[in-house]
């Protein structure tokens, strides 16, 4: 259902804007575009979604009053090197909630492998990559998909939650995508394709905290333990194990542990 409401927060100039009442996902609606033949940038913006989506295809728990909005963007570079912007986007993720927050909570804020924000150790955004492909060499289209607890968070969830409104910091989802937006638009400037990705793994590790800290990663059934090393050159995740060997994750589910 398109909402065809006055409102519409301010985007850089060339994006597009689809700004719906409720959807399934925005993630879902920004693939069927895509499918369909629509180039992009246009971000996809609902009030409600009712089958939103995390990373691994599981449930996002989506309350009304919080942000769910997808850009779909063309990139000039093959599918392995658009991959890049799992990091883009988690670095995307802490600078819009940095902007939307007083200033004395920013030193609260830690960036989570790969693009989950936390906020005195709760989360409070997400983010979700996924590629569509392109029929054109060196041509990628992917969906970069954000939700942020404005308003709401769910109870209950392994890796605890919270709002801004917790904090007493009350945003609307038109001032938290104007921003976002706006912080998209220059870290996409930034990576360049691609080409100046050591700078975005320095950014990214510059929002992670130190390295030392306990980790538990779950790959599939498969948990293993041990302490946060860093990034490797591509970006993966290095653990470091009890028996001193290293692990390059490049894809699961990490927690911190308390010890």
């Amino acid at each position: 259902m398109i909402d065809r409401s006055s409102t519409s927060p301010k985007l850089p100039s060339g994006y597009r804007l689809l700004r719906m009442e409720t959807v399934d996902s925005t993630n879902a609606e920004a693939r069927r575009r895509a499918k369909a033949g629509e180039p992009g940038p246009l971000w996809i913006w609902s009030a409600r979604q009712s089958q939103g989506r995390g990373r691994g295809g599981r449930e996002w728990v989506s309350q009304h009053g919080n942000l769910f909005a997808t850009l779909l963007v063309g990139v000039n570079c093959p599918i392995r090197v658009a991959g890049q912007l799992a990091l883009v986007a988690g670095i995307v993720a802490f600078d819009t909630i940095a902007k939307l927050i007083a200033y004395e909570g920013r030193s609260e804020l830690l960036l989570k492998w790969p693009n989950d924000v936390l906020l005195a150790g709760e989360k409070v955004a997400g983010m979700l990559l996924e590629n569509v492909g392109s029929t054109v060499e060196n041509r990628s289209t992917v969906l970069i998909g954000t939700g942020i607890n404005l308003a709401n968070h769910p109870e209950d969830l392994p890796q605890p939650a919270v709002s801004l409104a917790a904090y007493g910091m009350m945003v609307t989802p038109a001032d938290a995508l104007e921003v976002l937006a706006a912080t998209t638009h220059d870290w996409l400037t930034r990576w360049g394709d691609g080409n100046s990705f050591p700078s975005i793994r320095r950014a990214w590790l510059d929002r992670a905290g130190p390295a030392g800290r306990a980790l538990r990663v779950k790959i599939n059934d498969e948990e293993r333990e041990g302490v946060y090393a860093g990034l490797d050159a591509d970006g993966a995740l290095r653990l470091l194990t009890p028996d001193g060997s290293e692990h390059r994750i490049a894809a699961g589910d990490v927690f911190f542990l308390s010890r």
